[in-house]
């Protein structure tokens, strides 16, 4: 007598759970790559904004000042009016001045999404030995008559708890009459503006005010936020010009 054999298979539910398992490990090993890819975006324009920081500060050597911000306008280079910047607060890194790469194709430095990065300088300074003359750090002249001795009196660094952009005592990142200049990345979403929280907004509002913090997201108190930013201040820009023998 011959025996038939018995066919065995899976059934409609063992499918769907063993594909109802394989999504799961797909969207989390895609979760996990998602996760490490944007780890490796800030790392590098973080590594950006040190490098721009740190070409700023050679262009100071060689030309005993500050560079001005680039402007939507100006390709790259850094925009001057008469004797002073065009911009102070609204502008770009000029990275063709400055040398820095990478570039998009009209010479402005960008960050790893490709986004302009953006630049902001102190325009004037208090607590002068004497009288100072403005503006102060993008000037040869200004910056040596003036001295060392000036702060900057404009660029104000916060971390507001909510979604004003007020700064006050309790959330200052550094005190007032620290910072020469900004340099910071909008992040992912910077391509974006409509996708930007309250914070970022303030940040290309082109006033003396900026935010940084910790990132968010929308259902944080302070709104989306990814900015990346880098302040230096003018202890560090002097420091560097004494060392060079460019000041005092």
């Amino acid at each position: 007598m011959q025996l038939r054999r018995a066919h065995s298979g899976f059934t409609l539910t063992e499918m769907a759970v063993v594909f109802a398992i394989v999504a799961l490990l797909i969207g989390g090993a895609m979760m996990t790559l998602s996760a490490q890819i944007e780890q490796r975006n800030n790392d590098e324009t973080t590594r950006r904004l040190n490098a721009a920081a740190e070409a700023v500060l050679a262009f100071a050597i060689v030309n005993r000042r500050l560079p001005c911000p680039a402007t939507a306008a100006t390709t790259g280079d850094e925009a001057f009016t008469g004797a002073n910047c065009s911009t102070w607060y609204g502008g770009f890194l000029p990275a063709r001045t400055l040398g820095f790469q990478p570039v998009d194709a009209a010479g402005y430095g960008v960050d790893s999404w490709n986004n302009r990065i953006r630049y902001a300088v102190a325009q004037t300074v208090t607590g002068c030995t004497g009288t100072p003359v403005n503006p102060h750090f993008v000037s040869t002249a200004n910056l040596k008559a003036n001295g060392v001795s000036c702060k900057p009196n404009d660029l104000d660094v916060c971390a507001p708890v909510d979604g004003t952009i007020v700064c006050t005592a309790a959330n200052r990142v550094v005190s007032t009459s620290t910072v020469a200049f900004i340099v910071f990345s909008s992040g992912k979403n910077g391509a974006i503006a409509g996708a930007y929280g309250p914070h970022e907004a303030a940040n290309t509002d082109g006033n003396a005010t900026f935010i940084s913090h910790l990132p968010s997201g929308t259902d944080s108190l302070t709104g989306t936020f990814d900015d990346l930013m880098v302040w230096v201040p003018a202890g560090t820009v002097y420091s560097r010009l004494i060392s060079a023998g460019v000041l005092p």
